[in-house]
């Protein structure tokens, strides 16, 4: 146990620690801060770390087993109607404990954020059930995508307000709690199916779920004045002592702990009901699940506490202040860097690119997907940064970029297209969601922009690269795969040529 948490833990500094050192380089040359917010912000990223470490630590002690335990009665159990529903159930459960997520829905400023946070839910419990269809049925997942995407970009002409809003929440909500159990998922239909195109029932399902956010926001948009305002990051931008930082951290750990509560306690109801029913688990398993509960528990608690207190108001503040400069410009540059960062410091991603690696036999290096990723990522942070300054609409980069990477499904191996679509989620990490939108949006307000329209959409930008990336690196695996096999018959040609004389 103390290896796998010095583990996680070394995760948690890779992801966070990058953003930091940018933070402070940032207050120590061209936007300094109160003494007081930094203060505010070494403290929260401290404890954000500490959260996320155990809160990592706790999704694989209690909630991947758990996933796996009720995904295996569902997927043996011959009722599609069963099937369905616990799909949805747990599609929505997931995602309501997804700490991305429940970030970002206090800083959108129109809708409330438990309505928001419901249609979210119930827009990825809908898809999977629509995911879950598409594997039982073999269709195939280009063209689906294709289809829904159509559909989404179809009704953002009647919600275009909430555009940004949309592909913000989409890439938040496949993070750590989400992806893992819809990995476990699509990995349970690969075990239990078997035989013909199983390998690729691996990939696609979070790529089809994540498309259900868009779509709840955008139809939630249509009943809610997306010209309202009011932020939840009304936390103080400085302490002046101790006792004000321990009191303001202490009552935001009350509050989280309440939230996350209301979020862990139905899912442990639901998987009792399993457990007496169905899986009727050892206890030694069972004590393991519920140390797991409690690290998530507490984790989770821990995480949003530094998140809402600390970095949050911090980042906003520092986007201000560079929003402010006369050299502003500086921005876009600048964010290529932290877009870099972002995405490299991601753990997932390292797994991300192994896979791929070990897929293509080699063909595409970690190395240079790594590389490809960073500076896509990088390049999104910067248009979004730039669309800011000059109030461009997210329709002139989203409908291009998607239109770019559904064209390139028709091009590249099958699995190119799920593991492209799925890891859109991986390179918006937690970082994405507790610093570069709070970030983005201090500089909006900073230029006198529109916080809707403007400064979200920067989260859903990043989530786009690397379909695309990772498209254009399949086709030059196809290439290469194409010309290996034109040189093996070349040669066995030369070998049949040889022994007939």
């Amino acid at each position: 146990m103390k290896n796998v948490l010095l583990e996680k833990l070394k995760e948690s500094l890779q992801a966070v620690l990058p953003i930091g050192v940018i933070i402070l380089l940032m207050d120590l040359t061209i936007a300094p801060m109160p003494a007081g917010t930094l203060v505010l912000m070494i403290f929260g990223l401290s404890i954000l770390i500490i959260g996320l470490t155990l809160f990592s630590l706790g999704t694989d002690i209690a909630m991947m087993p758990m996933g796996e335990h009720i995904g295996a009665v569902l997927l043996q159990s011959k009722n599609l109607a069963l099937l369905l529903f616990g799909c949805f159930v747990f599609g929505f459960i997931v995602t309501v404990a997804e700490p991305d997520l429940q970030v970002m829905t206090k800083q959108v400023p129109s809708i409330p954020d438990f309505t928001l946070l419901g249609g979210v839910a119930a827009g990825v419990g809908l898809f999977l059930v629509v995911a879950v269809l598409r594997l039982l049925f073999r269709k195939n997942l280009s063209r689906m995508l294709i289809a829904l995407y159509g559909l989404t970009f179809a009704i953002a002409l009647f919600s275009a307000d909430y555009l940004a809003v949309a592909f913000d929440a989409s890439a938040v909500t496949t993070g750590p709690i989400t992806v893992p159990f819809l990995l476990a998922l699509g990995a349970g239909f690969a075990s239990v199916s078997g035989g013909r195109g199983s390998e690729e029932d691996n990939f696609g399902i979070c790529s089809i779920c994540s498309i259900g956010p868009i779509l709840a926001v955008l139809i939630t948009g249509l009943f809610f004045d997306p010209q309202s305002t009011g932020y939840e990051m009304e936390t103080p931008a400085a302490v002046n002592s101790l006792f004000e930082l321990l009191t303001l951290f202490g009552g935001g750990f009350v509050h989280s702990f309440w939230e996350v509560s209301m979020v862990v306690v139905p899912i442990v109801g639901i998987f009792a009901i399993f457990q007496f029913t169905h899986l009727k688990l050892s206890k030694t398993e069972l004590v393991r699940i519920g140390i797991g509960l409690l690290y998530l528990l507490f984790g989770l608690t821990i995480f949003l506490t530094g998140v809402n207190k600390g970095f949050m108001p911090a980042g906003k503040y520092l986007g201000e202040a560079m929003g402010k400069l006369e050299s502003n410009w500086v921005l876009v540059p600048l964010c290529l860097v932290v877009g870099a960062c972002v995405v490299v410091a991601e753990p997932a991603v390292h797994v991300l690119t192994k896979q791929v690696e070990e897929i293509t036999n080699g063909a595409i290096a970690k190395r240079t997907l790594l590389l490809s990723m960073a500076l896509g990522v990088g390049l999104a942070m910067s248009l979004a940064m730039a669309r800011i300054l000059t109030g461009l609409s997210i329709w002139w980069i989203v409908l291009p970029g998607y239109a770019l990477a559904l064209t390139l499904t028709f091009f590249v191996p099958s699995f190119f297209v799920g593991i492209g679509f799925d890891s859109g989620g991986v390179a918006a990490g937690a970082m994405s969601a507790a610093f570069v939108l709070p970030f983005t949006i201090g500089v909006c307000e900073a230029v006198g922009g529109n916080i809707m329209t403007s400064a979200f959409g920067v989260v859903g930008m990043i989530s786009m690269m690397p379909p695309i990336t990772l498209q254009l690196l399949g086709v030059l695996y196809s290439m290469k795969l194409r010309k290996a096999e034109r040189a093996a018959l070349l040669m066995s040609a030369a070998d049949a040529g040889e022994s007939d004389s």
